[in-house]
Parts: C-alpha cells; sequence; structure tokens
C-alpha cells in the first residue's frame, strides 16, 4: 500500500545513508530543505517510534556527549530498506491521483463573477512569482554546498509553479478579454447545461 507519511519515507532515506539519531535527522532535513518533512521535533520522533515499532529501524546505540542529552542512534533494517526501495519506486512511476485543492477551485470557478475570477488569478500568479524567485535563491545558495541529486524536488517544485503560471497568466487573459466568459446566474439557475446522451436519445421515436 502507498504511503502518505513522508517524514517517516524521508527518515528512513536519511538512515538508508548512514545511521543517525533524530537531531541529527532534524538538521539535516532543514540544510537541505526537504520542507516536506520538515515541521516539529516532535513529529520526527513519533514517526521513527512508528518506525521502530513496525521494525523498519532498530536502535544502534545510545550515547552521550559531554553535557548534552542522551541520544539514541538508529539504523535502517533490511525489511525497512525493503519497504523504502518499493515505496520510491511506486510514488515515482505511478502518477498521483489525488485531486489538487486548486483543482477543485477551478471547477467551481464559474460560481465567481468573471471579475473576481481573474483578479483571484492574478493574485495567484503574482504569488507564484515569489515562490519561483525563493525557490531559484534556494537553488543558488544551496548548490554550492549540495549535490543536485539532493536538490531533484526542488528543481521539480519550481518546475511545476512555472508551468502554473504560464497557464494561470494566459486563463487570466481568456476571462479579462471575453475569451472565457459565463453568466454566474444562468450557472446557479442550471441553465447552458449540454444534454447527456440519455437526454438526447429520450426524443427520439
Amino acid at each position: 500500500m502507498r504511503t502518505t507519511d513522508l517524514v517517516a519515507l524521508t527518515v528512513l532515506a536519511l538512515l538508508a545513508e548512514q545511521p543517525r539519531h533524530p537531531y541529527e535527522m532534524q538538521r539535516l532535513i532543514r540544510q537541505r530543505r526537504k520542507d516536506h518533512a520538515a515541521g516539529s521535533p516532535r513529529g520526527l520522533y513519533r514517526a521513527v517510534e512508528r518506525l521502530e515499532r513496525d521494525g523498519l529501524v532498530q536502535q544502534a546505540e545510545t550515547g552521550r556527549a559531554g553535557n548534552r542529552p542522551e541520544r539514541t542512534v538508529y539504523r535502517i533494517t533490511a525489511a525497512g530498506a525493503e519497504w523504502l526501495h518499493d515505496q520510491l519506486d511506486d510514488l515515482l512511476s505511478v502518477p498521483d491521483t489525488d485531486t489538487p485543492t486548486f483543482a477543485t477551485a477551478l471547477a467551481l470557478m464559474a460560481h465567481l463573477s468573471p471579475r473576481t475570477a481573474a483578479r483571484a488569478l492574478e493574485s495567484r500568479a503574482v504569488l507564484l512569482e515569489g515562490e519561483i524567485a525563493e525557490m531559484q535563491a534556494h537553488l543558488d545558495g544551496l548548490s554550492r554546498r549540495l549535490h543536485r541529486v539532493l536538490l531533484i524536488e526542488v528543481e521539480y517544485l519550481m518546475a511545476l509553479r512555472q508551468a502554473e503560471l504560464r497557464w494561470i497568466r494566459a486563463l487570466a487573459a481568456e476571462v479579462v478579454n471575453g475569451t472565457l466568459g459565463w453568466d454566474p446566474e444562468a450557472i446557479r439557475a442550471g441553465a447552458g447545461m449540454l444534454p447527456t446522451p440519455a437526454d438526447t436519445s429520450a426524443g427520439e421515436p
């Protein structure tokens, strides 16, 4: 079954590199900009506990350095390595079928006036431009310290944002110039619906 626990998946990937303690994993997640796994240390510790309970990681050693609190180092098990491999293979090869929130909003966009919809799309475009600029700055800074393969998801997300920005700009222009127009009142009244094949066949002799 495909996992939705991206924190656990990231923990296993870090432990596949070498045994680590949770504090070090938290530091690497921030350093490598793994935003999908960033969060409170408690969330990461809980992910480690779940993985240990499921036999995917195990304690390697427990030690103390100087006055620091005692820390437990974990390592990935053979079962954990196999699970990580299978999950990554599935996630890379099979497209995600979850409907994004934005797609739902687009499906219901006709319930706004064209003017309001165009203004909302333009606002989204401005925010996307800001996100793209921030991602590019992160890439420029981190690429001098980290191997590209550790940053490839940032490239992917930036490419998605760039493609979305182009599409949003084009859609907003269609709404503004009237190429894509609609009557919200007619839509709310149920008018303008295309007949289904059952509807058209019902009137045939």
